[in-house]
Formats: C-alpha cells, sequence, structure tokens
C-alpha cells in the first residue's frame, strides 16, 4: 500500500512540476484529495508566503529585462533568502544577476548558485523535473517529514532543499535524498528551528477540515 502510494504521489508531482513549469500553478491532486489536506501547512507565515511570492516575480522580471538570453536561471525565495540557480554566460553576467535580485525589495540574502557555463538542454530540465518530483514523493513517505515543510530545487542534477526545520528534519531530509536515484549533490539551505519552536508551531497549525459524514 505504501509503494503504491508513493508511485502515485510521485506521478502526480512530476506531472504537476512540468504542467507548472509550462502553464503556471495550480493545486496538486493525489487521488483526488489535495497534498495541502494530507500534510502540515507550510511553516511560514502568511505574509512571508506572499513576500516570497512577489520576490520570485519581481526579480524574474528584472532578470529577463536585464540579461536576455544571457542568462538561464530560477529564482526560489523562501523567508526572504533568495535560491538563484541556471547558467550564465559570464562570471559578469552571474554577478549582474544576484546584484539585481539582491536590490528587490523585502529579499533578505542572495544565494548565487548560478553556474558558468552554457545554457542546460531540455533533456536535462526534464531529468531535474523527474528528480525533484522523486524527492518530494519520498518525503511525503516518510513518516517522520512533513512535505510542506521544504522546498525543493533541482538544477543540472543537483537539489537544493530549502525550509524551516529542525535539525533533525533537516538531516533527515538530506539522508533521504541523497539516495534518490540521478542526485549528483545535496546543498542545504535551511532556516534551522529549535524543537521548542517546532512544538510551537505544531500546536498553531490549524488541522485539515474532516469531510461531513466521516469517521474520526
Amino acid at each position: 500500500m505504501t509503494r503504491k502510494f508513493h508511485s502515485l504521489a510521485l506521478t502526480a508531482i512530476t506531472a504537476t512540476l512540468l504542467a507548472t513549469s509550462l502553464s503556471g500553478c495550480f493545486p496538486l491532486l493525489v487521488g483526488g484529495a489535495a497534498v495541502g489536506a494530507l500534510v502540515a501547512v507550510d511553516r511560514r507565515t502568511s505574509g512571508a508566503q506572499l513576500e516570497d511570492e512577489g520576490i520570485e516575480l519581481r526579480s524574474a522580471s528584472r532578470l529577463r529585462d536585464a540579461m536576455g538570453e544571457r542568462l538561464h536561471f530560477n529564482v526560489t525565495s523562501y523567508n526572504r533568502q533568495v535560491l538563484l540557480t541556471g547558467e550564465a554566460r559570464t562570471a559578469q553576467d552571474k554577478e549582474a544577476a544576484e546584484q539585481i535580485v539582491s536590490k528587490v525589495d523585502n529579499v533578505r540574502s542572495v544565494v548565487n548558485e548560478i553556474a558558468v557555463m552554457g545554457h542546460s538542454s531540455l533533456q536535462q530540465r526534464s531529468n531535474d523535473v523527474l528528480i525533484t518530483g522523486k524527492v518530494k514523493a519520498s518525503f511525503i513517505d516518510a513518516k517522520d517529514l512533513q512535505v510542506n515543510a521544504f522546498k525543493v530545487v533541482t538544477e543540472r542534477g543537483i537539489v537544493y532543499l530549502m525550509g524551516r526545520v529542525s535539525q533533525a528534519e533537516a538531516d533527515r531530509a538530506t539522508q533521504i535524498t541523497r539516495t534518490i536515484s540521478g542526485v549528483q549533490r545535496v546543498v542545504r539551505i535551511f532556516d534551522i528551528m529549535s524543537q521548542e519552536e517546532l512544538q510551537r508551531l505544531s500546536r498553531e497549525a490549524p488541522q485539515p477540515s474532516r469531510p461531513a459524514g466521516t469517521a474520526p
């Protein structure tokens, strides 16, 4: 049963990631239910989540306007810490991208992981989407992790893990990710929480509503 759910989750996540990369975001469904109903809520405040969305949109717009085809990039913001991944043609372009993003409103810090090399191929990017799907499905399958506590970004087989997590969760997620086929390296960009903070968030987190007529 666990293996079947893992396979279903991986299929749904991978399909969603592929579609989202082409057309924008929409809710992820697994077996007719939103994944959000199966896992804990995002550990960022609602304000921080909105800020992160705004940072990603403004950063991407400014990079496209300033860099054009000289840069293939992905911008991921978590709790106002921005991860830049992709490829730049020159070291100067890589540095310019970081400077542009660092000046976007509300950005706390920038982790610049852009590689100076030719742009990745469509096949490589598809492989990266598949790896991200495998990692997320494995987090869902794990009994001691909450997938919504993490952001997973994959670039050329390098997996970047972000999130507000405890040290134990960070180590466990890293261990799982390293076992995934195709993963070349794992880079951790975490906000480490104390156990006290984690317990407080768990107490404050709203519980998913139960459909009418469903037994507890």
